[in-house]
């Protein structure tokens, strides 16, 4: 198409076509005889850039002023006519968007209008867009690894807004991207920009929000800052109407903007966009948790399988294939924080001629470690020591003082213990922490440090504290950890349990249930606390301790560090000079191994304590020694010092009136009576068990687990004594009322041999329904018991099928025969 001689830009058609005013005017194509008029003003003022002429033709076509389009658009007078006169030779990809919009364009023709611009642009390596915008995204990783979950959520929000289902009425999507310092929040928004640049023709814009500085950047500077960048003018407005002016522009485009480092809710919250289809990111140590109707991803650190990856693609010489030990204890001690890994990964790039190895070891060291963590102005202290500077002087106390917290993760009641304040100021504290991005939580409303951020907070301790400051606090908190074990162990002792009332404690011990609870979940911090007593000599405290546990220790026999705890006590027992005490202790350091399966160490134990308690005539000590030894001999297959130990032990125990002790070497003695026969004393010790446990002078003296567990453990052993006689009904009897409760603790084996013996009892009663239920109960413990206790099921069921075979006696059951 040629009109006097020059040259219609390519698109003019596709433009003028569908160019349409709402309110009757005429469109482009209707008065193009107007056209030679509007080429001639073209001359007259310049001549004009091609999208300069574009623009003019299209406001003159609709009658409109420079003013009136400014008005429209949101694009100031003098940035229209420096287009429509050619001074601006590439105006911003914005700037047409917004003056597209006012002039009512399409979506083909806005295309067609930012092709024409495109096509007068030079060629460069760099797009003279991103070169002319102050808010330019800096270069991203080309190493980045990892962060499925949050890109694809981040994805999710980017396709909505790409697609622009926030036409219907919803407002544009935002996302909050919060992790601790050097968790990689901006390099994930940059990623996620790169990624959906061709779905956002109108840019990507990256504002540092400077939220870590002495003063951050005001919403009202961001505003100003985003129109430049969009070629907008608003030196003449007030506050309020260039933020009228922003988000009229920001509805117009289809962009990426992404909030860097924003301090707070109240800093970006007016900069959110309200409709349009720009994809807001929002990344920040803290967890902006204010901000509504957001996307929140929250960073953490890095998997094993992704340290790996990163330090691979950073290192990528081999040595990370070469070294796999090495780079799983570099990504250990970094705490696959990915600014540290990155950092461990420079520095080992820069030395080719180390092992990753000696970079292990170097980094090994806690106390230089994050000195270590540097390649040149790369420092993992530097990203720390920012959002340190900005916390409150108690909030940033709070954070020095946790770093005394010996175990992986606490509560809000030892931060008060520390610090020294009230139980709701500690809470607001952590929430501080929590929010700057320097704590995390963890399940069971806990809190934890990362590793690194732990080392930082302790050099900050003795820097800021000092060490009597430090040791007063660890001392406080030891104090306090053990007070309450000893308080919520006492629970289960017969001569203790509810602890005296006192408002001032910390944490409830209101019943038995709260005790468990607390002693399991601090229990790393404790059992620390009971170490760093027993290193400072705290003899009588370790042994308190200890003796606390006793009868806990029965209702959590898989913890692992009973031993510990009870040996720890026995040694402090030896130092205290107290004999008695320490054949307690090592009789319970034996019952530790045994539950443990550490038989050998076990009677070791038992024989110190036999030698102990005998020396101090001690006799409930030497009924438990005994004990321990029968037992560990009944186990053995070594009848008849097992016989002889554990009748040793009941006489004691009567002579101690230690009812437990009396029960427990009862029921080890059904074993041992059936085993040799003696069917009919068998039944005889099981009845004197029974009696003992519901003789009222024993309700107050036997806590109710311990008499759960004896029942339980009585009725499992006397029910092969009453297979092996033949008494089906008496086989019943004993083990209905235990059936399903070895299960439901976990032991299986045991509670497929009661499931299999009551079927066993009830087949022979004629009872083929309930006994067919026992049989399927053991079937569906397979995998989990001995095969051969599976394949004894299914001969029963056979069994009892019509034309089974005859139920035989299992070589299991005619084994325990004398």
């Amino acid at each position: 198409m040629v009109r006097h001689g020059k040259s219609v830009p390519w698109g003019v058609g596709c433009f003028e076509a569908s160019f349409t005013r709402s309110d009757g005017r005429r469109t482009i194509g209707e008065i193009a005889e107007q056209r030679e008029h509007t080429m001639s003003e073209a001359v007259e003022t310049g001549g004009g850039s091609p999208a300069g002429r574009l623009v003019r033709e299209a406001r003159q076509h609709l009658g409109l002023t420079i003013e009136e389009l400014a008005e429209a658009s949101g694009v100031s007078v003098r940035t229209i006519g420096d287009v429509e006169r050619g001074r601006s030779q590439r105006p911003q990809r914005g700037t047409l968007t917004a003056l597209a919009q006012g002039l009512g364009l399409d979506e083909a023709a806005r295309a067609e209008l930012l092709a024409v611009v495109r096509a007068g642009r030079p060629v460069t390596g760099t797009s003279a867009r991103v070169k002319a915008s102050p808010c330019t995204l800096p270069r991203g990783v080309r190493d980045f690894v990892g962060r499925h979950a949050e890109l694809s959520a981040l994805r999710a929000l980017a396709q909505r807004a790409a697609e622009g289902q926030d036409r219907d009425g919803d407002v544009p999507p935002v996302a909050v991207v919060s992790g601790p310092p050097g968790s990689g929040k901006t390099t994930l928004a940059l990623r996620l920009a790169e990624e959906f640049a061709p779905s956002f023709p109108d840019g990507e814009f990256l504002l540092d929000m400077r939220g870590l500085e002495e003063h951050p950047l005001s919403a009202q500077e961001a505003v100003l800052r985003l129109l430049g960048a969009w070629d907008i003018e608003v030196a003449q407005l007030g506050a309020e109407e260039r933020l009228a002016r922003y988000h009229a522009s920001a509805a117009r485009l289809r962009a990426v903007l992404i909030l860097d480092n924003a301090a707070d809710e109240a800093q970006v919250r007016p900069l959110l966009p309200r409709e349009g289809g720009v994809l807001a990111v929002v990344t920040s140590r803290r967890t902006l948790a204010g901000l509504e109707g957001v996307r929140r991803v929250q960073l953490g650190a890095l998997s094993e399988d992704e340290s790996t990856a990163l330090l691979r693609a950073i290192v990528s010489d081999g040595r990370v294939d070469a070294e796999p030990d090495a780079v799983r204890s570099v990504s250990e001690l970094c705490g696959h924080l990915p600014l540290a890994l990155r950092v461990a990964g420079n520095w080992a790039a820069t030395r080719t001629n180390w092992s990753l190895r000696r970079l292990a070891g170097r980094l090994a060291d806690e106390d230089r470690r994050l000195d270590s963590l540097s390649a040149g102005d790369l420092r993992v202290n530097s990203a720390f020591s920012l959002s340190y500077s900005r916390l409150a002087p108690a909030a940033a106390r709070m954070f020095r003082l946790l770093s005394l917290v010996p175990g992986p993760d606490f509560s809000a009641p030892p931060a008060a213990v520390l610090a020294g304040v009230s139980l709701p100021y500690a809470e607001d504290l952590l929430d501080d922490l929590l929010d700057a991005g320097l704590l995390m939580t963890s399940p069971g409303d806990r809190y934890r440090f990362h590793d690194l951020l732990r080392l930082y907070a302790r050099s900050r301790l003795r820097a800021e504290e000092g060490e009597a400051g430090a040791a007063a606090a660890g001392a406080r908190l030891r104090s306090w950890l053990l007070e309450t074990a000893v308080l919520a162990g006492r629970w289960y002792e017969p001569d203790h349990g509810a602890p005296p009332p006192d408002p001032g404690r910390l944490v409830a011990l209101d019943d038995r249930d709260q005790a468990l609870r607390w002693l399991k979940a601090e229990s790393d911090n404790w059992l620390a606390a009971l170490r760093e007593a027993a290193a400072g000599g705290e003899h009588a405290t370790v042994t308190d301790v200890a003796q606390a546990m006793n009868w806990f220790s029965d209702l959590w026999v898989s913890w692992g560090h009973w031993a510990e705890v009870f040996q720890r006590a026995a040694e402090s027992a030896a130092a205290l000079g107290d004999p008695g005490l320490e054949a307690a202790h090592r009789n319970h350091v034996a019952w530790a191994h045994w539950v443990g399966g550490r038989h050998d160490e076990a009677a070791v134990s038992a024989t110190r304590a036999l030698r102990l308690a005998t020396a101090g005539g001690d006799v409930a000590q030497q009924g438990w020694a005994h004990f321990y030894l029968g037992w560990l001999q009944n186990v053995a297959g070594d009848d008849a010092p097992a016989t002889g130990n554990l009748t040793r032990a009941r006489e004691l125990f009567v002579r101690a009136d230690d009812i437990r002790g009396y029960l427990q070497a009862a029921i080890a003695g059904i074993n041992l009576l059936e085993r040799a026969g003696r069917l009919r004393e068998a039944v005889e010790a099981h009845q004197e068990v029974v009696d003992a446990l519901a003789d009222p002078r024993n309700h107050e003296r036997i806590p109710p687990n311990v008499r759960d567990t004896d029942a339980l453990t009585a009725g499992y052993q006397v029910g092969f004594v009453h297979l092996a006689q033949g008494h089906w009904a008496d086989a019943v009897r004993a083990l209905r009322p235990i059936r399903g409760q070895f299960d439901a603790r976990g032991f299986h084996t045991p509670g497929a041999e009661v499931h299999l013996n009551l079927a066993h009892a009830l087949a022979r009663l004629g009872e083929d329904d309930e006994a067919a239920a026992g049989y399927r109960a053991v079937l569906a413990l397979e995998g989990r018991i001995p095969p051969a206790m599976v394949d004894e099921a299914r001969t029963g069921l056979d069994a009892l099928a019509p034309g089974g075979p005859a139920l035989e006696e299992p070589a299991r059951l005619a084994a325990r025969r004398p």
